[in-house]
Order: C-alpha cells, then sequence, then structure tokens
C-alpha cells in the first residue's frame, strides 16, 4: 500500500520566507491578521463587533476635525513596513497619514512609515502585543504618536516621543477623562475616554 503524498507549502529548494507563511495563513484563515515583527509572526482572529464598534467611534473626530481631506487621510487596516526586519510590518486598526500615502507604498501592501502620523491599535486577545512588542516596533518606525484603546484594562494609552525602542512620553488615560492629541497629526482632537471604552465593550443583555 503505498503511501498518500503529504502536500508541502513551500519549495525546500525556495528561500525561508516568513512573507509566504503569513499569506499562507492568511489564505487558509480568512480575517485572521497576520503581522510580522522582530521576526515573529504575529496571528490574531477575526475582530469582534465591539473591536469594529470602538473603531467606528473613533474614526468620527478625526474625521470631523479634517483629517481625512486635503493633506491627510484616515483609514483603517493599511500596514506599515516596519525597520526591525527585512519582512516586518504591522497593519493597525486605524492610521492617520500623508495624502501622498499611495507614493510611498514599499512591497507587500505594506507601506513606508514616513508617511505615518498616527497609528492606533484596539486590543483584542493579543493585548499584550499592542501594549509591549508593538511600542518597540511602532517607536523605532518613528510613528510619532500611538495609541491603544486597552479594552481589557478599560484604558486609553497615548505614546508620543519617539527614542530608539521606545517612547519617552507614555500616558494612561481612564474614563472621565478627554484627551487632546499632538497637532502634529494635523488638527486638533479631542477624544472621549469614557465614549471609547463603552464603544469596545460588549453590549449588556
Amino acid at each position: 500500500m503505498s503511501a498518500a503524498s503529504v502536500e508541502q507549502p513551500f519549495d525546500a529548494d525556495e528561500p525561508f520566507s516568513l512573507t509566504a507563511i503569513a499569506d499562507e495563513i492568511m489564505e487558509r484563515h480568512p480575517g485572521y491578521r497576520v503581522e510580522i515583527i522582530g521576526g515573529h509572526l504575529l496571528v490574531t482572529p477575526s475582530p469582534d463587533a465591539p473591536h469594529a464598534r470602538a473603531l467606528t467611534k473613533l474614526m468620527r473626530p478625526f474625521i470631523a476635525a479634517g483629517l481625512d481631506d486635503g493633506e491627510t487621510e484616515v483609514l483603517q487596516s493599511v500596514a506599515i513596513k516596519l525597520p526591525t526586519g527585512a519582512e516586518d510590518y504591522c497593519i493597525p486598526d486605524l492610521v492617520v497619514v500623508d495624502a501622498d500615502i499611495d507614493d510611498h507604498f514599499i512591497e507587500n501592501n505594506a507601506y513606508d512609515p514616513v508617511c505615518f502620523r498616527l497609528v492606533l491599535e484596539v486590543t483584542s486577545g493579543n493585548w499584550r502585543d499592542d501594549l509591549k512588542t508593538k511600542v518597540g516596533a511602532y517607536a523605532e518606525a518613528k510613528v510619532p504618536v500611538y495609541l491603544v484603546v486597552d479594552r481589557k484594562h478599560q484604558r486609553l494609552h497615548v505614546l508620543t516621543e519617539p527614542a530608539g525602542s521606545e517612547y519617552a512620553n507614555h500616558r494612561v488615560h481612564a474614563p472621565g477623562e478627554t484627551v487632546t492629541l499632538p497637532d502634529s497629526i494635523g488638527a486638533e482632537v479631542a477624544l472621549d475616554v469614557e465614549q471609547i471604552i463603552r464603544a469596545g465593550q460588549k453590549k449588556a443583555d
């Protein structure tokens, strides 16, 4: 009885590629987000409805401030090329970018970090990655402002002034506070922490 053939996803003669593995995972698991940071794969399942709801609430003040017109755009799930490794990239939940982002395409749907003014993550089960791993990655990419909506601990983190592999300024805000973001993003934006955190929680029955 002959053995059944085993399908190999990659040719043994081809150089090892994390990007190819990431593509394979996304093809087999539609809706999953796969990122590469420091030569490691980060795999995140499809977001839940409260995650998406928080993003909708967050987009409104940025758009109302005029950041989706003129010199900037407000976009979701746009990949940023990272300097932490040859294949490294992240896919933030929300970004504020220069309007000429199309001119900064690098490869694999990732763009040069020079055109990113702000990146934002809404945590899921992988909240430690957003609060640790990605902090260093975005700092090394010199992203001026990094926001984290920490749904687990119900806090909003605002990180500014990237310096090496960390941010020199890291402030944590609780519900009841209003946070005004640095005007380096292109306009004055004030965020109601309670509204954002509430949107990211499951609705009560």
